[in-house]
């Protein structure tokens, strides 16, 4: 999902609040029984919610995650408050200390203005020596080791075609609008934008001490590189063909194809030893980045860089970098309308860089082991049902139907938390210097990630924290991963009955299994090989099933205007329809083995289990926030994840009567249900 495969959300002690809204298991306030549920079910159950309910002027959107995000800030919060009691009493290294020391750090502000830019005084000084292209390379090494946004990323993770080994990936990027159409399409929202993003980085470089004409020259240049490289950048859906990105190159066969870059060196600058071999997603970008190292003036590059540094630091320093660096990148972008208070932002970046040692805390407070077991048990169940469903599937033949019952009864399972911890003990964070900690802690973690060159995978490792609530797939380890933090209402609950909890954490089950079957995790193998295991013919009806999901998708239209992509969300479209699928199968085998409940709060339980799925995806967005995600993010909008879903599921027909010729049904021959 991102519910991002890596790409993709309990009964918590202290989720009272939650847990009493949710303790029937379904939210009758949040019904509009003015809609019928034939006509919209999402508003249906969602309807007076959406209608009472005000986005809070600190967000760009607010739905079922959000509330429990809000849970979880809380608690991580009271896990924070403690670290700063026992911070100094505790050695120098320890969970207590480095998260006390590092929040007491972030909140002192006064500190923190005074300093200004002055933290950044010695990258500033570094990119102002540059002379020639020698010097542009160290600078790239530099930003990425202190995690610094810049033209291209190195990263280690497992080889797409050799699983069980880990191999060095080179990603460019080097643009800052979230996708190469706000450069390139002739939009008037997105002409707007760029005038508004030009005045932006003037506005920075004033800050930064530059004169306003000035500046604004600086500002057009800076775009000038960016649009360039957003010209060569691949369209979103492109980047979704995992073969077309898997583009192995040696050492020398790279710096063959470079005439300015030195990868060698490049691979010595920031530490990566005896680099043979490495994965590149865009080969055609990074020979427009290196064709740009003699294109651009030194003096371009020089700005480039400064522009680069201050804006993957602007919210971490001093309050007009920090409140001009928001009013473009959430206000313009986004719509929202208020900065979050510090506290809370500064919880959330605590669990972002130190999220092992906090997420240790944290399950220790607030997660039960039967809720591990409870998951185990829908896991299996839902694994199950998917081998039903194969084996009865009559467009795919007995060949693959063995291949993908092999993929599946090896997908590995991650719930909770991982069960080894990350150490960073020997981490030097200190309280009164907020800037410097956030280097030293990105540094760590680079290293950390380079050490693993040469190594074979470590299947323990996590991609997410504990605390997030969110869950995915990873092809690449054919594995689900389910943190603690989305086990909880309206997901998860253990006072909820079976539908519920089938339709909410059930169908985000099916959802992530799925996703080792949709357009790129099927092609991948048992064992997270990039490798295709299907028939040529099975593989075409798949294909042709997957098509009439995206035309499916594509005709739904966000702002009357602005339609959903469904090329780029067709993997998260059949996880959805899978999701759905495999949990109301597996809770049909759950009922045979418990007996079916009676009705209950006015709803039969199959009514209650697709109530359980809807009421998960309540969520409403600003203006910006749709027209941004409508762009870059391959799910859909959560209404169209609703009711698109199950207008393709007679059960869900059966249960609320719905006839054909009713909105939530699709026409007989343009029902899709591939899994």
């Amino acid at each position: 999902m991102n519910i991002k495969k890596v790409l993709v959300s309990a009964v918590f002690a202290g989720t009272l609040a939650l847990s009493s809204v949710f303790a029937q298991g379904i939210y009758l306030k949040n019904f509009d029984k003015s809609v019928k549920p034939q006509d919209d079910f999402f508003k249906f159950v969602n309807g007076t919610w959406l209608k009472n309910t005000e986005i809070p002027a600190v967000e760009s959107n607010w739905g079922a995650f959000s509330e429990i995000e809000e849970n979880n800030k809380a608690i991580l919060k009271q896990i924070i408050d403690e670290a700063i009691k026992r911070k100094d009493k505790e050695k120098k290294g320890s969970h207590y200390q480095l998260i006390g020391d590092m929040f007491v750090s972030a909140m002192d502000t006064k500190a923190i203005n005074e300093l200004g830019i002055k933290p950044l005084e010695t990258e500033l000084a570094n990119i102002n020596a540059i002379k020639n292209i020698e010097d542009i390379q160290k600078t790239i090494a530099r930003h990425q080791r202190i995690g610094t946004s810049t033209l291209f990323g190195v990263f280690v993770g497992a080889d797409s075609k050799n699983s069980k080994q880990n191999a060095i990936y080179l990603s460019t990027s080097g643009t800052s609008l979230p996708d190469r159409s706000y450069y390139l399409e002739e939009n008037p929202k997105f002409a707007q934008i760029r005038v508004a993003y030009q005045t932006h980085i003037a506005k920075m470089f004033v800050l930064l001490g530059e004169n306003a004409e000035k500046s604004t020259q600086i500002a057009q240049k800076i775009f000038k590189i960016e649009y360039r490289l957003a010209e060569s950048q691949r369209r979103r859906v492109d980047m979704r063909n995992p073969q077309k990105n898997y583009n192995k190159r040696t050492l020398d066969e790279l710096n063959q194809m470079l005439f300015n870059l030195d990868m060698k060196k490049h691979f010595e600058l920031i530490g990566a030893k005896d680099v043979k071999e490495v994965l590149i997603s865009q080969p055609e970008m990074l020979a427009m980045i290196d064709r740009m190292m003699q294109d651009v003036s030194i003096e371009d590059w020089k700005n480039y860089f400064r522009w680069k540094t201050i804006t993957s630091s602007a919210g971490f320093l001093s309050e007009e970098f920090e409140k001009e660096n928001f009013a473009f990148f959430s206000t313009t972008l986004n719509g929202v309308k208020e900065m979050k208070p510090r506290e809370k932002r500064m919880v959330q970046l605590i669990d972002g860089i130190l999220g092992q040692p906090l997420g240790e805390l944290y399950v220790a407070k607030a997660f039960p082991p039967a809720a591990k077991a409870k998951m185990m048990e829908m896991i299996d169940n839902i694994k199950a049902a998917l081998a039903d469903r194969i084996n009865a599937l009559a467009w795919m033949s007995a060949e693959t139907k063995t291949q993908a019952l092999i993929k599946l009864k090896a997908i590995g399972v991650k719930i909770g938390y991982p069960d080894k911890w990350k150490d960073f003990s020997s981490v030097d964070i200190k309280s009164n210097d907020f800037v410097g900690n956030l280097m030293r802690l990105r540094e760590y973690n680079y290293i950390m990630m380079l050490s693993k060159i040469g190594q074979p995978v470590d299947k323990s490792d996590w991609g997410m924290t504990p605390p997030t609530v969110n869950a995915y797939y990873s092809p690449i380890n054919n594995e689900i991963a389910f943190p603690a933090g989305i086990l909880q209402p309206p997901f998860f609950d253990f006072k909820a009955d079976d539908a519920v909890n089938y339709g909410g954490i059930g169908a985000v089950i099916g959802h992530e299994i799925t996703h080792g079957f949709d357009d790129q995790g099927s092609q991948y193998d048992a064992e997270g090989n990039l490798k295709m295991w299907w028939t040529k013919d099975d593989r075409t009806q798949f294909d042709n099933l997957a098509g009439r999901v995206m035309e499916q998708y594509s005709n739904y239209k966000v702002l009357d205007s602005i339609a959903v992509n469904g090329k780029l969300t067709i993997g998260e479209n059949i996880a959805d329809l899978g999701g759905v699928t495999l949990a109301y199968q597996a809770l049909q085998k759950q009922w045979e083995k418990n007996k079916k409940p009676k009705s209950k709060d006015g709803f039969t339980p199959d009514q209650r289990f697709f109530i359980g799925f809807a009421q998960v995806w309540k969520r409403k967005y600003r203006t910006e926030s749709i027209t941004q995600r409508i762009k870059t993010d391959v799910h859909s909008p959560s209404e169209f994840r609703t009711n698109g879903t199950l207008s393709n599921f007679a059960p869900f027909f059966e249960a609320f009567n719905v006839k054909e010729g009713d909105k939530m049904r699709l026409p007989k021959e343009k029902i899709t249900v591939i899994w």
